[in-house]
Order: C-alpha cells, then sequence, then structure tokens
C-alpha cells in the first residue's frame, strides 16, 4: 500500500473529502491524541505556567483540540485548505495559519514557548516538482523554527519517516539549524506500532526535554553553523544560484539560467 507522501503533494491529497475523512475517523482521531499527549510529555512543559504553543501541520485541528483540552493556547500552521476549513468548521480554539512549512515558520523571533508536529514533517522529504530540493525545505524550516522559538524553547515531531535516509536528513538538518535533542523511538520492535519522535531544544533551558532513548547525540547548547559550514551542504545549482546573485549585487552582467544550469557534462571520446 502507498504512502500518501508517494500520492500526491499534501495540499492535492487532502482534499475536501480526505480531510472529512481523515478527520471523521474514531481511529485516526484516537492514534492522534494518543500521540500528542506522548509529545506534550515530551516536551515537558510547566503545568503550572501559561505557554504558546505552535502546531506544525495542524490539519483539522485533532492535535490542537488536546493541546486546548490540557490548557494551552496555540496557532496551528498547514498546507491543505481543505484541511483548515475543516478545523474551522469544527470550531478549534487555536488560530489557523495557511502556509507551506518547506517556506519556513513566518512568525518573529521568539513568539513561541514550543511547537509540536505530529505526523507531518516527512512529507518535507519530498520532492512533487523539479525544481523542489526537500534538503534545502528541510534547512529552512529548521532555521526558520529556531528562529520562532523563545531562548531555550523545545520542538517535539512525531513523524513517519520512510527510510534510514529520511531520519538521517532531518536528524542533520536539525543540527545544522542549532538544535540540540535527540531521537526517541516508542515500540522499536513493533513494525505495526512503532512511532518517531524528534525531540529537540532551542538553546539551553532550565526544564529539559525527557531525552531517555535519544539517539541523536547533540549537546543542547549546540552553536548554529557559520555560512562557510553552511555550504558544504549545498548542491551545485544552489552553488551557481548563490553566485549568481552575488554578481548581480556587484551590479555585473549575469546569463540567464536555461535547461542546462548545474547539468553535468558527459565526457567525449
Amino acid at each position: 500500500m502507498s504512502r500518501p507522501e508517494e500520492l500526491a503533494p499534501p495540499e492535492v491529497f487532502y482534499n475536501d473529502s480526505e480531510s472529512f475523512k481523515y478527520t471523521s475517523s474514531t481511529r485516526v482521531q484516537h492514534i492522534q491524541a494518543k500521540m500528542t499527549l506522548r509529545a506534550l510529555e515530551l516536551l515537558n512543559l510547566e503545568k503550572d505556567q501559561p505557554h504558546f504553543l505552535l502546531d506544525l501541520g495542524c490539519g483539522s485541528g485533532l492535535s490542537g483540540e488536546i493541546l486546548s483540552e490540557e490548557g494551552y493556547n496555540w496557532i496551528g500552521m498547514d498546507i491543505s485548505p481543505s484541511m483548515l476549513a475543516t478545523g474551522l468548521d469544527r470550531d478549534v480554539e487555536g488560530d489557523l495559519f495557511l502556509s507551506d512549512l518547506g517556506n519556513g515558520v513566518p512568525f518573529r523571533a521568539g513568539t513561541f514557548d514550543a511547537a509540536i508536529s505530529i505526523s507531518a514533517i516527512q512529507w518535507l522529504c519530498n520532492a512533487d516538482t523539479a525544481n523542489v530540493d526537500p534538503k534545502k525545505r528541510l534547512l529552512t524550516f529548521f532555521n526558520t523554527l529556531y528562529s520562532s522559538l523563545r531562548r531555550g524553547g523545545k520542538f517535539v515531531a512525531q513523524f513517519y519517516p520512510m527510510n534510514d535516509k529520511q531520519t538521517e536528513s532531518i536528524l542533520g538538518a536539525a543540527k545544522v539549524a542549532g538544535f540540540g535533542g535527540g531521537l526517541i523511538i516508542d515500540d522499536p520492535e513493533s513494525k505495526r506500532h512503532k512511532k518517531y519522535y524528534l525531540v529537540l531544544t532551542a538553546g539551553s533551558s532550565e526544564r529539559s526535554v525527557n531525552l531517555a532513548g535519544a539517539t541523536m547525540d547533540a549537546p543542547e547548547t549546540q552553536k548554529r553553523m557559520n555560512k562557510k559550514a553552511l555550504k558544504k551542504f549545498e548542491s551545485k545549482k544552489d552553488f551557481i544560484a548563490r553566485k549568481k546573485e552575488t554578481m548581480k549585487r556587484r551590479g555585473k552582467k549575469v546569463a540567464l539560467d536555461s535547461k542546462f544550469t548545474a547539468r553535468k557534462r558527459r565526457p567525449r571520446f
């Protein structure tokens, strides 16, 4: 059986009928509630203080309902208009925001105390069109998320990786952005019930996340990589685009991009 992210982009796959079917399923509601509560357990937030949370890939607000029940104020982001419309019809308490996570988290620095994401960030690993670069989208997502969290803010994401390569890509982008933390796998021996949770902190925090069983070795006080280090992650196409942009700023004449830009040349014999 094909995974949803293999069939179509999320804004296409989750149309009106699919959004209604997903949201009205009692099985889905139960699973979403369980994973959201687990995410909150990993966040380890103080119970006696107010917190402002961001729900990334909030869909129709199933996870947001749990946040409201637990006493949190929250904002939800999602790329699917149909999912958000379903959430509005259900009168969820959080504010809903239409946006693509791969284009970044568009909030000012230090807005949120914490963020969660349930069953969403694996979509960032897909290239739905030829001009989409999953590595760049992941870096944009994690860099802007880091900025939107207050100092010591926390992020927990439950996700479904397709393979180890996707997991490594997600962990690598989180490290580059400056996050510390780890990967927790619940029920690792169960093929059906295994769940992946990315548990991260944006700088040091007085109250740490629950990292028992974490497999990513990244110190909480890890600094962001400088520009020189970030360049190592560039593709050839990104390198050429960056050089062209630099030349334009210097007033130089730059050739237009074509289908041959950054294409490897075949050796001649």
